[in-house]
């Protein structure tokens, strides 16, 4: 496990880039046309970024990211 310190400006500009990020990625989820290897690699990322964006923002932020376990 690493540490690391952040001053508060710091720590909203990791906060922008993760968000930024998580959008991409539930973009590219969308995408139907999605090799399933690459949604599975796609998938086990944003579950990393997701964990890693939780760590930072409100609990209100971070229900917009939360993925379903059931997809449509």
């Amino acid at each position: 496990m690493l540490g690391f310190l952040f001053n508060e400006r710091e720590c909203r500009e990791l906060e922008y880039m993760l968000r930024k990020e998580l959008d991409e990625m539930a973009y590219d989820l969308k995408d139907d046309q999605l090799n399933r290897d690459i949604r599975t690699a796609v998938e086990g990322r944003y579950k990393v970024v997701f964990r890693m964006y939780a760590r930072l923002a409100s609990p209100q932020e971070i229900s917009r990211y939360a993925r379903s376990k059931i997809r449509s």
